[in-house]
């Protein structure tokens, strides 16, 4: 995939609308036409941008939390429902490219996933975060391999994303490097909770691990974090204790790297809400391919190998009875190359 020479991306660093998805669709709207009237492409959200990242999963016991499921529930997306085609159509207004970080709801169940609309509001693809990271489990379904996509977009170049610690499973990662990804949406929470005392849960680690993947796959890597500000620190903190463990609120360190490691994008005191802007020329790609091409000429098969199993896992197969009318009805948006969602 070519373009048409270098072009500029936006990353949002920002305080969501916890637990409030229709005022975080409005947050979203105005976001997405602040990055399109300063000539972006393609912007890139957080982790879990709506309704929130769940931070009350680690802040005491699951009992205690509880109290947030049913909220967090409804405010959650169904993917073609009125607040995904709200996306969509945002996405068309401002022909922008869209990777959106969502809770979805598939019936009983919610999963960490990322939406990524293209230009027109087509729904380019859906994915899953393949393995919710320790307590994240409690609430959060699994994807699967059909979830590790990359896609030509025009305009943009091959596209992937991945959610928060999918950037620590390296063979997670190689399957992306090895489908040719060139821009990369890592998207993130905030890092704040249990500041000082988990070092792996910080801006420096998971930074640095946003860096590897630029460096590692020769992409260009756009790192969307939220801002946990006074807002949330009030929601989810009934206590002193838990404002220790959620360290103070801030936590946004939004980048963009270029595929040699370089920070190519300013950068926001972790405290503020904006758009961090950066611009990409896939023609540098080549310089660092030359190098080093993981799936490529710097591979080793000989030694080494990835089974990479890109069939969608589904827990239940409809076999209709012969001459039935009624359709075989699948999930939605839990593979690859998932349909327009319908108009309202």
């Amino acid at each position: 995939m070519t373009t048409d020479g270098p072009y500029k991306v936006a990353t949002v660093q920002a305080e969501p609308c916890w637990l409030d998805a229709d005022a975080g669709i409005e947050k979203t709207v105005a976001l997405i036409a602040e990055a399109a009237s300063n000539g972006a492409r393609l912007i890139a959200f957080p982790e879990l941008w709506i309704p929130g990242y769940a931070h009350f999963l680690w802040l005491d016991a699951q009992a205690l939390g509880m109290r947030f499921v049913p909220q967090y529930h409804a405010n959650s997306i169904v993917v073609g429902d009125a607040r995904f085609n709200r996306i969509a159509q945002a996405a068309a207004d401002n022909e922008i490219v869209v990777v959106m970080g969502a809770s979805e709801k598939d019936y009983g169940s919610l999963y960490m996933s990322q939406f990524i609309f293209g230009a027109a509001g087509e729904v380019l693809f859906t994915r899953r975060k393949l393995k919710p990271t320790h307590v994240e489990r409690a609430m959060f379904g699994e994807g699967d391999g059909s979830h590790l996509h990359v896609l030509d977009v025009s305009g943009i170049g091959r596209l992937g994303a991945l959610n928060c610690w999918e950037h620590l499973q390296p063979l997670s990662k190689f399957a992306m490097y090895s489908q040719g990804e060139q821009v990369h949406v890592a998207s993130w929470p905030s890092f704040c909770l249990y500041r000082g005392g988990a070092h792996a849960l910080g801006i420096e680690v998971n930074m640095n691990a946003t860096q590897i993947y630029a460096v590692e796959g020769s992409n260009f890597a756009l790192a969307a974090t939220t801002v946990t500000g006074p807002q949330g620190v009030e929601l989810f903190c009934d206590n002193e204790q838990h404002e220790a463990l959620l360290g103070g609120g801030g936590g946004g360190c939004s980048r963009v790297y270029g595929p040699d490691g370089m920070i190519i994008s300013e950068l926001l005191d972790e405290h503020t809400e904006g758009l961090v802007y950066a611009e990409i020329d896939l023609s540098l790609i080549a310089i660092s391919k030359m190098a080093a091409d993981p799936s490529g000429h710097y591979s080793r098969p000989d030694a080494t190998r990835l089974l990479f199993d890109k069939r969608p896992q589904s827990a239940v197969e409809v076999i209709e009875e012969p001459g039935s009318l009624a359709p075989a009805v699948a999930s939605m948006a839990t593979h690859a190359g998932a349909p327009e969602p319908p108009s309202d």
